[in-house]
This record gives structure tokens, sequence and C-alpha cells, in this order.
């Protein structure tokens, strides 16, 4: 006969009802007083307990958005599957129309609060987040697809196109995020009727001195630069090429003193050239920024940071892509998908925030963006399903079960590679290129030449 063990845990967690309330382990980071507060705050607690407390189901709506391919049903079982018959706990068992009707008694402005408590800069002594002193953050856009009912439609409108437009409803989503560890600093969103600049505009509450913003030329609008540049932040912005801008005067680096609208700006133009084993292409680029002095912020140092502007587009590869799956939200009515979309924001934000704390645990100038978001993902449901490290012990683990698994799963430095944009699995066989088109990425290697402005 085989020698046999018997393993068991005990799991600490709240109280009675309020049991199924939790986050695993992320529940460090949002404790059971964070969400009272947001109760309280937002005067959402009701004086009579029910089976469904307000508290468990704002963690229900959290939870909801590390498992996105699970209905509320499925997700409330992960939360209290290992909690039945711990210490003669019983635990309800609600149906999905209980958990809608909890859902809809919650509203909006709890989660909305907790994001707006949550949102910001992750605190870190990483070097990498900052550039000459400087914050480094990003503006960027995206849209999220919605159910397609009459509810949302009278909010949320299709996107018109040449191959159909989408087939479900859009949300644009604008983000501030601080490019070294991608924490989101500050969001808008609503219909597409509105457009990225709009959104913006909204964005300026959160700016200030100590940051450089990096946009695209979406954002190119004299209005706009100059509403986020009076908030005391540095701007760094692609100029769109049909720009006509006044040489005022030339820099020894090559830029310029110009003016956009009444912001006194300086205009960098290059030209930036990727060479692969597959052949080189060469792009011209012209970015204009609020700070001045060329001796401290020299022309080629500029180019090279606005590179990071791409720190924000993997930030929506992981909200969308690694946490959604690409799915359509859940949400059947405009005040569900505003609930929907600040627990998604403040659970984005829940997991960046344990990856910097593990990185910063850790010691030493790791940059953050070496955690891997899939990783701790990962760990994090985990977490949740075991009800594992719900409440701190005594000697607090800074870095916890979620961080020591990023910690042994580090990415790599970057490696400088571009991809060819070639589809490997077409949506339509007439438009795949055939098997012998090389679909890899290329090691590459980049050079700037900055180009000086005609004239004497």
């Amino acid at each position: 006969m085989e020698d046999q063990c018997v393993i068991t845990r005990t799991v600490t967690v709240a109280a009675g009802v309020f049991a199924p309330g939790h986050l695993g382990e992320l529940t460090r980071i949002v404790p059971f007083e964070m969400v009272d507060a947001a109760l309280d705050a937002t005067e959402t607690v009701r004086r009579r307990v029910r089976v469904l407390p307000a508290r468990v189901v704002v963690y229900l709506l959290l939870a909801g958005c590390l498992f996105a391919g699970s209905g509320y049903r499925q997700v409330w079982h992960k939360l209290t599957v290992n909690l039945g018959g711990s210490g003669g706990l019983v635990v309800a068992d609600p149906s999905e129309n209980a958990l809608w009707q909890a859902r809809v008694r919650l509203g909006v402005a709890p989660l909305r609060w907790l994001f707006d408590l949550l949102r910001g800069p992750a605190a870190t002594a990483a070097a990498a987040v900052r550039w000459c002193g400087l914050l480094v953050c990003a503006i960027d856009g995206t849209t999220m697809a919605i159910p397609d009912g009459a509810r949302n439609l009278g909010v949320y409108r299709k996107q018109t196109g040449n191959h159909g437009g989408s087939g479900y409803p859009l949300l644009r989503l604008v983000a501030l995020v601080a490019c070294g560890t991608r924490t989101v600093i500050d969001a808008v969103f609503g219909p597409t009727s509105c457009g990225e600049t709009g959104y913006t505009r909204r964005l300026a509450r959160s700016l200030h001195a100590g940051m450089i913003v990096l946009l695209d030329r979406g954002f190119d609008d004299a209005a706009l630069i100059g509403q986020l540049a009076a908030t005391g932040a540095d701007l760094l912005v692609r100029l769109k090429s049909n720009r006509k801008l006044p040489v005022v005067r030339r820099y020894r680096d090559g830029s310029f003193l110009s003016q956009i609208g009444t912001t006194r700006v300086r205009v960098v133009e290059c030209e930036v050239t990727i060479a692969t084993a597959a052949g080189r292409h060469t792009g011209a680029y012209r970015l204009a920024t609020t700070l001045l002095d060329d001796r401290r912020y020299p022309a080629s140092a500029l180019v090279t940071l606005y590179h990071r502007r791409w720190e924000i587009e993997t930030s929506y590869l992981e909200l969308k892509s690694t946490i959604l799956g690409g799915r359509v939200l859940r949400a059947r009515t405009p005040a569900g998908i505003a609930q929907e979309v600040y627990a998604l924001l403040a659970a984005y934000q829940i997991l960046r925030i344990a990856i910097t704390d593990a990185i910063d645990a850790h010691g030493g100038d790791i940059d953050p963006d070496r955690g891997s978001f899939t990783i701790a993902l990962s760990a994090a449901r985990d977490m949740l399903t075991l009800a594992a490290g719900i409440i701190a012990d005594t000697v607090i683990d800074l870095a916890g079960a979620i961080g020591r698994r990023v910690l042994d799963n580090l990415l790599p430095d970057r490696r400088l590679r571009v991809s060819p944009r070639v589809v490997k699995r077409a949506i339509s066989k007439h438009q795949a290129r055939g098997p012998n088109v090389n679909r890899r990425s290329y090691q590459a290697t980049i050079s700037i030449d900055i180009l000086a402005p005609p004239g004497p």
C-alpha cells in the first residue's frame, strides 16, 4: 500500500454573509475597510444585511473581471468553492437573477469611487519610470465592444465602415498611463460620438508639473495642446505632416523654436531608419515639445523617448486581450456598462500595483515592465479560487504568492525587434499570401537622423 498524506489548510475570511466578499491575496490591496469606505462615501450601505451585502457585490464585480470568460454565477462559485464547510460556515447559493438584482442595487458610484482611490502612478523606486526627473506618461484612446441591445444602443452606437462596420456598439476609452509601471493615472469613457481629443480635455484634471506626456499625431490640435500645457505638465507630441510651423530660432542640435496656437514649442524633425534582415525602412517624424532647453533635453534623446509611448498600447493589450480575451463586455444597460468598466479599470490597476510592489520588494533596479501581467493574472485567479492570503499575517510579505510567481518568471530585457505587418491567420482565405511568407519578427537596428530646418 502506498504511503498517504493529508494536507489541511486554514482559510481566514470575514464572518457570516460577508465571507464570499474577497479577492484572494489581492484583498490586501483592496481590503474590507477600503470597500466599506467606498460604500459609506457613496451612501450605498443598506441598513438591512442581505444574503448579498453591498461589500460582497463589489468584490464579485472585481472578481468577474479576473474571470471575464465566466458568468457571475460561475464567478460566485469560484469565490466560495473553498469556503463551504470551513468552521461550520454556510455559504449562500444565489440565483443568476439575485446576483443581477444585487448589482443593480449597488449602482455605479462605489466602483467609480474605488477606481478614483486606486488610480495614480504606482509608488516605486525604479529609475525607469522617470526621464530627466520627469514622470513619463502617455495619453491615447481605444474602443471596446458592448452587448448589442436596445438599451445600450440608446447611448452607444455602432461604427460604420467599408466592410460592414462594427457588429457591436462601441465604447471609447481614453486613459492617462504612467509608462514605467503601466498604471492608470486617470481614465474617461463614453460613446464614440465624442472623439479622443474631446475626452482628453477631461484628463487635464490629472496633469501637473513634473510630468512629460507623450501623444501621437491624432492629438495635434492647437487648442488641446494649449489646454494641456497650461496644467504645467510638459508635452511631447507627434505633429501631422501638413502643419505649417514658423521657425523663430534655431538650436545647435537641429531643433527649432516655434509656436502652436499660443504655446511656444521646440520642434524636432528627424528620419528614423529601421534595418532588418528583410531590408531597410525610413520614416519621417516631426515632434513638438514644451521642453525648450536644448542642452538639458537634446533632440536625439527626445526622439528616443517618444518610442516609450507604445507602453500605453501594451496596457490596452493587457486590458482587452489578456483580461477580456477579446470578449464583449457583459452588461446590457448603460449603467451596467459604466459599473463594469470601472470595475475592469480597478481590477487592472490592482494587478499592476501587485506587480510593482513585487518588483520593489525584490530590490535592485529592475524595470517594472519585466513583470509579466499574464503571470500575475493567472496567480491572482489561483489565489482567489483557493481563498488564500485574504487577511495578512502578523508578518507582512510585501511580495506575496502572486509577487513571488512574478519574480520567478521575470521577462527578459526587451530586445529591439520589429514585426512584419503580415496576418498569420487571415479571416478570408482570399487574403492569404501563401505559405512562403516570413511572418516572424526580425532583430532590428535603429538609426536617428535629426533634420535641421531649411533657411539661413
